[in-house]
């Protein structure tokens, strides 16, 4: 085994591809704790701040897809070094901003500069790295880009005590600049892949394989990131009636285990993928988990309340097993379509999730700034009841039919399974120039 090629592969392509996800997470959850210096410094009401916040989703969805056609296109080096210097741009702006337009414009770029963050690290490894280590290696990016949730917690309200929040984006600003300096300069171009006709955005969304995971991964996950990235808060203020100390160190753990779930996930398909298996089990399980967890919150279970939301936590990394069905399903040329096609409906529920459980905690009175715990059961009582008709729908053997429906309704013509053989083939037969010390074996 040439462990110097293993290891010059993984700090030339596989981790600066990762800073660049840590950073991405950073900026998704640091508003939380920004909030209230936002507010005194600007003069922003409760409904700029959750527009503001929000606004990163939006767009960040919105990209996904033209992201994945551009990676695939060009390739995940070029791609994350141009976007990110947009997010090093929209930190500075956002930091010298005075007013809520021009916050929110530079909010906006941030989220459109980190939008191709985990694709391009998903597709650098799917180019660079044996097909049986992907699920591996998709696991340990997300478990590292997720170290950025821990940063946004206890660490960052330590940075704010000396530091204010201006500052502290004038350094994230220099660091993601640095960081897509880094990937333009020390990531290795890859020889182009050869594409076929059926190598289209239509090859994904006609697929019935995509249509079969795609609500379930998408309520999973974008609920899981809805809840810890906004609604675990006030449901530990007004409803466990957690102080600012202990709310605080509560999240903080939520996001350790956020990152170790990653590489738990990642392992457990890992092997279950050597031994022949697919990763949809997996999927299924990590559904089943989620909605019992959710229950037990709803439901007030007489539980430690961080077992079901570390629970919650551990789900928003449920990328990592999404992603590895995906890689299964499509050929290496079409990775960043469907890797962005499935992401845009992650977080597009994400942002729906989080949207309308505010939208129903609005109609219940407020008590002192707190809602009431029937407010929260039916918000968060729905969410769950869509989970489980994604549910239904992904196990059902019923689904194939339905899943035609969809296809035909979307004039996609399915991808067939011999012609997706054939793109790997290939590829796979495909003569690609390396690094002499880049030929690792694994």
């Amino acid at each position: 085994m040439q462990i110097s090629g293993t290891w010059r592969l993984i700090s030339r392509v596989f981790l600066p591809f990762a800073a660049g996800y840590y950073l991405s997470y950073l900026f998704r959850t640091i508003n939380a704790l920004i909030a209230s210096h936002l507010s005194s410094d600007t003069g922003l009401g409760t409904a700029d701040l959750g527009l503001l916040t929000s606004v990163y989703f939006l767009v960040f969805a919105a990209a996904q897809i033209p992201v994945g056609i551009l990676l695939d296109r060009f390739g995940p080096r070029r791609v994350q070094s141009a976007l990110l210097l947009l997010a090093a741009v929209g930190a500075g702006l956002f930091a010298i901003s005075t007013d809520f337009l021009s916050l929110l414009i530079a909010r906006a770029m941030i989220g459109l500069g980190v939008a191709a963050a985990l694709t391009a690290g998903l597709k650098s490894i799917i180019l660079w790295f044996p097909r049986e280590r992907v699920a591996l290696l998709n696991g340990y990016m997300v478990m590292l880009g997720s170290l950025g949730a821990v940063t946004a917690t206890a660490p960052v309200e330590h940075l704010l005590a000396w530091m204010g929040w201006r500052q502290l984006f004038e350094v994230l600003a220099a660091a993601t600049g640095a960081t897509a300096i880094l990937i333009c300069v020390v990531v290795p171009e890859r020889g182009a892949v050869p594409s076929t006709a059926r190598a289209t955005l239509g090859s994904v969304f006609g697929d019935r394989r995509f249509w079969r995971i795609a609500p379930l991964s998408a309520t999973c996950v974008g609920s899981a990131w809805s809840l810890q990235g906004l609604w675990a808060s006030p449901w530990l203020r007004d409803v466990e009636e957690l102080d600012r100390a202990s709310l605080v160190r509560q999240l903080f753990i939520m996001s350790i285990v956020l990152s170790c779930g990653a590489w738990l996930l990642g392992m457990t398909v890992h092997y279950v993928k050597r031994r022949g298996a697919g990763a949809e089990t997996i999927l299924a399980m990590v559904a089943v988990l989620f909605i019992a967890a959710e229950i037990a919150v709803v439901l007030r279970a007489p539980l430690p309340s961080i077992l079901p939301w570390s629970v919650v936590a551990i789900v928003g990394t449920a990328t990592v097993v999404s992603f590895a069905v995906i890689a299964d399903y499509f050929p290496p040329e079409l990775a960043g379509r469907a890797n962005g096609a499935l992401n845009v409906l992650h977080f597009g529920w994400a942002f729906l999730a989080q949207y309308a459980t505010g939208l129903i905690l609005e109609q219940w009175p407020a008590n002192d700034g707190h809602r009431s715990v029937q407010a929260y059961q039916l918000a968060f009582g729905l969410n769950v009841a869509l989970q489980i008709g994604a549910f239904v729908w992904f196990a059902l053997p019923s689904r194939r039919s339905c899943a035609s429906w969809m296809s035909s309704i979307l004039v996609f013509k399915p991808a067939d399974v011999p012609n997706a053989i054939e793109s790997v083939g290939l590829y796979e037969n495909s003569v690609i120039l390396l690094p002499a010390d880049g030929d690792v074996e694994w």
